[in-house]
């Protein structure tokens, strides 16, 4: 099942899980680590649907690669020295 996701519209994790197809730890684990924006009301997230428009944006997935091999270069590069 495809769900179009709207920019202005609000979403809960839940919501997000399903969106993005992963699992509820991973949700949590990306809140946490700043890769999902998300506002905190009443205790639980709510995330804005142009943000995960940005997370499924093949420019955040170039921009994540490029980081990924930058620092997969510097510890490749460590390693050789040893």
């Amino acid at each position: 099942m495809n769900q179009e996701i709207h920019p202005n519209a609000v979403y809960t994790t839940a919501e997000t899980q399903t969106i993005l197809k992963i699992s509820d730890s991973t949700v949590k684990r990306m809140l946490k680590n700043g890769l999902i924006r998300a506002n905190k009301v009443g205790g639980q997230y709510r995330i804005m649907g142009k943000e995960l428009l940005r997370i499924l944006s093949p420019d955040l997935e170039k921009e994540a690669t490029q980081s990924y091999l930058k620092i997969k270069k510097k510890v490749v590069a460590k390693i050789n020295r040893w």
